[in-house]
């Protein structure tokens, strides 16, 4: 499965269709306006995909032996996104909720701490600059 894309990320008919999934959860990390306090024009991602496609792969695999899953999945995007497209879905479900939403967040948080995909935003005044990274906090326990 492709985890690395650089079509657009579209919502509808997503969910699986798994008789013994009773919970579902999708995150959507989508280009805001704003970071911190500069207006932001649009982002652009870069990555080595087959790498990043591998460690997503990898994330997606340590999950699944952490909860009983019934379904996890991760697509980013690369290239240009304007402000209010979609970077990247995490998609979880399991028989109750409690799996799907600990994994989801295990998944999201280990893509942006761990795979090698950079982001370039672009300011309203013109300029420029590499981001530094996710710098919050994480628990992957």
């Amino acid at each position: 499965m492709d985890h690395i894309t650089e079509n657009k990320i579209e919502i509808t008919d997503i969910i699986p269709s798994l008789p013994s999934m009773g919970g579902y959860v999708l995150f959507a990390g989508i280009v805001r306006n704003l970071n911190e306090g500069k207006m932001v024009t649009h982002l652009e991602y870069e990555a080595y995909s087959e790498m990043a496609n591998q460690m997503i792969h990898s994330i997606i695999m340590d999950s699944k032996n952490k909860w009983e899953l019934q379904y996890a999945n991760c697509i980013h995007r690369l290239g240009s996104l304007d402000v209010g497209e979609i970077a990247v879905i995490v998609s979880t479900g399991s028989v109750h909720r409690e799996e799907a939403y600990l994994a989801n967040r295990y998944i999201i948080d280990r893509v942006k701490h761990e795979v090698p995909i950079w982001k370039k935003e672009y300011f309203t005044d013109g300029s420029s600059e590499w981001s530094k990274g996710c710098v919050h906090d994480t628990n992957h326990e």
